[in-house]
């Protein structure tokens, strides 16, 4: 989607928080002046005005880095790599951000920004004489546009809400406002206002196959997913400024509700949304911009044009490690926890798909790496078309899918009925089963009392949707994030010392280097690296035992020998080392943005 012209922002003052100077906030969309009569005289040009909201999804500040790949760590999944460093990525993913970081910055502006577009649609969609005089075929698709503005606004204010907790609302452009220096507004206010906007786009956007959309495009589909979304974390923990504790929602079994009704009506729409059969193929397809074959991404934040505004680093800042001097130069910025690899069992598919355990070296071979530089592995800079240096690789980023809403729909139910419906049950199930393809036997049993399914859900998101930014959140609004990180810190010493579950987990691997091919599956990739093993079954190797000596012909890799003890708990290399419990569940405001309104104030301890 391009954009020929756009809006004029009236004001450069967002909120009361501003960009350096009008230049600065207009000069990226090359935005040409147009009033906002002109602007929604016709459904095309309105488009145009709605492609601009769009356009603050993505990018380097958006989805395309920042929102997607350091905001959201550490949990007990991955970490960003490095030492610490409370003023850049590294502080926010130890939880040790100091409120200079300028990584809080842009990110914290541009959902503002998006938020001022999204107003400006808003206001403007009913007010064009194309709605009020138009064709009914124009006001459909006006309506269209309206529900599509309603949803990236909730968007917006729904990402602000998860990391800063209250922060200023308004809901038309800055020009109406008496005054921009506005004070915070409560998130549950807020909530309330979203989730009221998303049941009436829910009305206007339509489905998949009826609008003709890719899961670049908001569909009803994302509409309901992300409703559920917000109406969980509605009902869940968050953190409060008075007193500043970590206190569960009012009335939660309301928002239960909304989530199972919402997630149903999916489920129910198979032909629009469904399990893909193949979990790869669905993240192999966001590297091509291509639609997975059972469009199981209801929506994703596209990404184009090989700049750092409109484009992502997915692929390239985190994912599979390509050695600098191979064919493809990136990756490596976020690392999986060695605990979880070993979360996963051997039989589930999604093990070698969510953790990079090799790397690829500067002739193209893929090398086993020790466990402290595992990464994430389902984005991969060589399932793009793209060589050489460039970090733009339009990757889109996967926001809603159907698994996801599967597990949520399971989620609610339990909490609604107290145990699970046979419905809910099944919900885990497929979602299990396909990651047991081909050793359905393999699956388990999941519990049907209330403790014990919740308990699977928990255990089902951390494989499912492992690197796709969602665990912290989920932890967060399950009061988990901190008994997660001690539980994290407890199972690696366990795997340092190769006790408990980790007994038999070996202190070194040996391998031979291979011939990396891309085309081949992930699970293909692990088995064409021959790592020493004097039994029969391979598969093994990750579970028992190595030996002492070094066979011939192999290279010695550190495997539970490359945890230490500043690995996890050191003051710059330690996991998650400066979280504290009722105060760094959200991140601190920018102080730039502090000091630019007198009445907005910083908050939780910070």
């Amino acid at each position: 989607m391009k954009m020929k012209k756009s809006i004029i922002i009236v004001s450069c003052i967002i909120s009361s928080l501003t960009f350096t100077s009008c230049n600065d906030f207009l000069e990226p969309e090359n935005l040409s002046s147009v009033s906002e009569a002109q602007q929604f005289d016709s459904t095309a040009d309105t488009f145009t005005a709605l492609v601009g909201v769009y356009s603050q999804l993505a990018g380097d500040d958006g989805y395309g880095q920042r929102l997607s790949l350091i905001y959201p760590h550490s949990s007990d999944d991955f970490r960003t790599s490095g030492d610490f460093n409370c003023n850049d990525r590294r502080g926010i993913a130890t939880f040790g951000s100091c409120s200079t970081n300028t990584e809080l910055n842009k990110p914290f502006l541009k959902l503002y920004s998006g938020i001022e577009r999204a107003n400006l649609c808003i206001k403007n969609i009913p007010l064009s004489p194309v709605y009020q005089k138009g064709s009914a075929d124009e006001k459909k698709l006006m309506d269209r546009f309206l529900g599509e503005a309603l949803t990236l606004r909730a968007q917006f204010y729904y990402e602000l809400i998860r990391n800063w907790g209250d922060i200023p609302f308004q809901d038309i452009p800055s020009a109406d406002m008496e005054t921009l220096y506005l004070a915070k507004t409560d998130r549950d206010v807020i909530y309330e206002k979203i989730l009221a906007d998303l049941e009436k786009a829910a009305t206007l956007v339509p489905w998949r196959s009826e609008g003709g959309t890719t899961a670049a495009r908001l569909s009803k589909g994302a509409v309901k997913g992300l409703r559920a979304r917000i109406a969980l974390a509605r009902a869940g923990y968050s953190l409060r400024r008075n007193p500043q504790l970590m206190v569960q929602g009012t009335n939660p079994q309301k928002y239960y509700q909304i989530a199972y009704d919402e997630c149903k009506d999916i489920m129910n729409h198979p032909g629009e949304h469904s399990l893909n059969p193949s979990y790869e193929n669905v993240f192999r397809a966001l590297h091509t911009n291509t639609q997975d074959a059972t469009n199981e991404v209801i929506f994703a934040v596209g990404a184009f044009g090989g700049n750092a505004r409109t484009d992502s680093k997915i692929g390239y800042y985190n994912g599979l490690k390509h050695d600098d001097n191979s064919s493809w130069k990136g990756g490596g910025g976020i690392n999986a926890l060695p605990i979880y690899f070993y979360e996963f069992s051997k039989y589930d598919l999604r093990r070698d798909m969510n953790v990079g355990i090799f790397k690829v070296n500067n002739t193209n071979q893929a090398e086993l790496v020790t466990a402290i530089s595992f990464t994430d592995s389902k984005f991969r800079k060589s399932w793009t078309n793209i060589t050489g240096p460039s970090q733009n690789l339009a990757v889109d980023w996967p926001m809603i899918r159907v698994s996801d809403v599967m597990l949520m729909f399971a989620e609610a139910d339990n909490e609604l009925n107290g145990s699970p419906s046979s419905d809910a049950v099944n919900a885990l199930k497929l979602v299990r089963n396909r990651a047991y393809t081909g050793n359905l036997g393999q699956v388990g049993t999941i519990p049907t009392d209330k403790v014990g399914f919740f308990n699977a859900i928990v255990k089902e998101r951390l494989l499912e949707l492992g690197a796709e930014g969602i665990r912290k959140y989920d932890l967060i609004r399950w009061n988990l994030l901190n008994t997660k990180i001690l539980e994290s810190r407890q199972k690696m010493t366990d795997f340092m010392n190769g006790t408990g579950a980790y007994a038999n987990a070996p202190l070194n691997l040996y391998y031979k280097k291979s011939v990396y091919d891309p085309s081949k599956t992930a699970q293909q990739n692990i088995s064409a690296i021959d790592i020493y093993y004097s039994g029969a079954d391979k598969t093994e190797v990750f579970y028992n035992p190595s030996q002492d000596a070094t066979p011939s012909g192999y290279t010695k890799i550190a495997w539970r020998a490359s945890v230490l003890p500043t690995y996890i708990s050191d003051p710059v290399k330690g996991f998650a080392q400066y979280f504290q419990p009722n105060k760094r569940e959200l991140l601190p405001i920018y102080s730039d943005i502090i000091q630019s309104n007198y009445n907005l104030t910083q908050d939780y301890g910070y």
